[in-house]
C-alpha cells in the first residue's frame, strides 16, 4: 500500500489549503483513510478520518467546524480542505490508512497501517 499526498504549503491565518492523499496498491473496501499531524516538539495528532466504503467521517476537537475531508470518487483520493487556519495548525500532515477502519473510526495513530511521507502546513499570524 502506498500513499501519495499533495498539497501543503504556507499561508496566512485565515486562509485555507487543500490536502490530497492517493491510496494504491489493493482493495481499500474496509479500510479508512485519516489524517495525523505533528508540531515540532509534539506529538502526533489525530484530523480527521473518512471510511472508504461508506464515507463516514471522524474529526479531531481542535478541527471540528474549520476543516473537511472527503472521499473524491473520480480521482479515487481522499481530500482534507483546511479553512480558517490559524498559526497552532502549523505541522507536518500525514495520510494513514487503517485496514480495519471500515469498522471502528479510531483517533489512535498507532492503530494505522500504513502511512504517507508528510506534507508541511506552514501558518503565518
Amino acid at each position: 500500500v502506498q500513499l501519495l499526498e499533495s498539497g501543503g504549503g504556507t499561508v496566512q491565518a485565515g486562509g485555507s489549503l487543500t490536502l490530497s492523499c492517493t491510496p494504491s496498491g489493493r482493495s481499500f473496501s474496509t479500510y479508512a483513510l485519516g489524517w495525523f499531524r505533528q508540531a515540532r516538539g509534539k506529538d502526533r495528532e489525530f484530523v480527521a478520518c473518512i471510511s472508504w466504503d461508506d464515507g463516514s467521517t471522524l474529526y479531531g476537537d481542535s478541527v471540528k467546524g474549520r476543516f473537511a475531508i472527503s472521499k473524491d470518487n473520480a480521482e479515487n483520493s481522499v481530500t482534507l480542505l483546511l479553512d480558517d487556519l490559524k498559526p497552532e495548525d502549523t505541522a507536518v500532515y500525514y495520510c494513514a490508512a487503517d485496514r480495519l477502519g471500515y469498522y471502528v473510526h479510531s483517533v489512535r495513530a498507532g492503530d494505522y497501517d500504513y502511512w504517507g511521507q508528510g506534507t508541511q502546513v506552514t501558518v503565518s499570524s
